[in-house]
């Protein structure tokens, strides 16, 4: 499927049984700073189709050049009107919520700026890893805006209101070790080595049932909302549905043989 700002590579990964997995590698690239336009939007939601249909189990997202995503495009949005504007926004609240919702997993590598929309969209993977020369920050404050793309609810739920209301009440642009120290980022590498990093969470990821790993997403983001009497009902439910296959039998029975799962 062809893709205007964005391109893919199918990767294969050797897992610890000997068996092999599929993950797709994903860099934004819409020059020069990978802004947001609506065009980025509707190559996402095709990726993301794509990746569905082939039942890719997981993808990298990063940037090519000095930017992840710098943030939406400035340009597209000067004299929107409200209607416009309102559609901008629920264009990038659909995509971002169909990526946190699928059952592929998301790793961001965020290589560079993340102002913005690109923060927005890191937000909607599953896990984020920072390049330690990474900068990210809300600044649609300073354009006399609001974040538009799910950034007021994703942030505070990622880092707590306080951090979430300081970085957006500020503007201000946070480093990568900022980041991890607020629970934004899950790791830093080295920039040199952010892919490869990047590349060896995924093969902790892959190694794992894939059933588990689907619902184990999809019992992470629908339970943390519940009261906990509901929640952890919640968790009964997705767990016992794992019996029902031969993913959880063969895993458990690999751990009493002492061998690697064969999933």
């Amino acid at each position: 499927m062809p893709y205007q700002y964005l391109s893919t590579e199918k990767k294969t990964a050797t897992l610890k049984s000997g068996q092999t997995a599929e993950y797709t590698l994903v860099t934004l690239n819409s020059p020069p700073m990978n802004a947001l336009a609506s065009g980025v939007f509707h190559d996402l939601d095709k990726l993301i189709t794509e990746l569905e249909s082939a039942r890719t189990r997981l993808a990298i997202i990063t940037g090519a050049g000095k930017a992840f995503v710098a943030g939406a495009d400035i340009s597209e949005m000067r004299g929107m009107s409200v209607a416009a504007a309102k559609v901008y926004s629920e264009l990038g609240h659909r995509i971002f919520s169909r990526m946190e919702a699928s059952p592929v997993i998301f790793i961001a590598a965020v290589n560079g700026f993340a102002f913005g929309g690109g923060l927005e969209l890191a937000m909607a993977a599953d896990i984020r890893i920072f390049a330690d020369s990474a900068q990210v920050g809300l600044p649609e404050p300073t354009l006399g805006l609001i974040p538009g793309f799910g950034g007021t609810q994703r942030l505070q739920r990622l880092v707590g209101l306080s951090n979430a209301a300081y970085l957006s009440l500020t503007s201000e642009r946070i480093g990568a070790d900022d980041a991890l120290r607020i629970g934004l980022a899950a790791k830093v590498s080295p920039l040199a080595n952010l892919i490869a990093d990047a590349e060896a969470v995924a093969l902790k990821v892959l190694t794992s049932g894939p059933q588990a790993i689907r619902i184990l997403k999809h019992t992470i983001l629908n339970g943390g909302d519940k009261p906990m009497p509901q929640a952890l009902e919640f968790e009964a439910e997705q767990f016992s549905q794992l019996f029902s296959g031969a993913e959880a039998h063969e895993g458990l029975a690999a751990f009493l043989e002492k061998r690697p799962a064969k999933f």
